[in-house]
């Protein structure tokens, strides 16, 4: 039984942590750059609108986007054929904005999430 709520107890806290790490903005170029694009990993452009359609405004506003297109070859040892791969550009608003952003997004490589400037997460 002690051992089962701790487990529980555990499980919570580790929850709890994940929340607050995917909720920081890491630097001002976070997303915006093809330097410093968001890695979302698994080779699939689900992980892509699964983390846009996470994102919210400043005040909780609905994100809309649309992927623009392919760019910007870097290397990765997660490469689907050699050596190469290339950033996903995504244009993104939400309702209020007066302009839209680019982010870059990259689905080969995987790391922990953060929230780019000017937006939230749920």
């Amino acid at each position: 039984m002690k051992t089962g709520i701790l487990t529980v107890l555990l499980l919570m806290f580790m929850a709890c942590g994940s929340v607050t790490a995917v909720q920081s903005v890491f630097d001002e170029t976070y997303g915006y750059s093809e330097k410093n694009p968001i890695n979302v990993g698994e080779h699939s452009p689900r992980n892509s609108v699964m983390y846009l359609s996470s994102l919210r405004g400043p005040q909780g506003e609905s994100v809309s986007f649309d992927r623009i297109g392919s760019c910007c070859h870097f290397k990765t040892k997660n490469a689907l054929i050699g050596n190469q791969g290339l950033l996903d550009k995504y244009w993104v608003t939400y309702e209020g904005k007066k302009d839209t952003v680019v982010l870059y997004l990259n689905i080969y490589d995987k790391s922990e999430l953060g929230t780019p400037r000017g937006f939230t997460r749920n």
